[in-house]
């Protein structure tokens, strides 16, 4: 996957965070996890954006342990849906297989540019 399949692929994924928190019910454990949600998951579609504007290697690196680290808060947050039961598990199921992926190549991609800086 490339850096652009990347990215449209991380705006995709935090547009559909977007649309499944604007069908929360209104609680103050909805609103809170649900800004989270959203937060996290448009900081990892915004910070991979900037990767690509990185001043120095140094800063991709860092900016690229920005975004593995908002995916894993992402996942954290769904999965925080799905434990406390405000969520049923067959509902988030593919959120939760995106945020899996999404995880998954930040953290082998932080890895790697971290091994090939040294």
């Amino acid at each position: 996957m490339n850096p652009q399949e990347l990215q449209k692929r991380t705006k995709q994924f935090a547009a559909l965070i977007i649309k499944f928190v604007e069908k929360f019910p209104h609680s103050t454990a909805y609103n809170v996890i649900g800004k989270q949600l959203i937060r996290s998951a448009t900081s990892v579609a915004a910070n991979y954006r900037s990767c690509s504007r990185a001043r120095s290697k140094a800063d991709f690196v860092n900016k690229l342990g920005i975004v593995e680290e908002e995916a894993d808060e992402t996942l954290f947050w769904l999965e925080m849906l799905v434990e406390a039961d405000k969520i049923k598990d067959n509902e988030i199921q593919n959120l939760l297989k995106e945020a899996k992926e999404i995880v998954a190549i930040f953290s082998a991609a932080h890895k790697t540019s971290k091994r090939n800086y040294r």
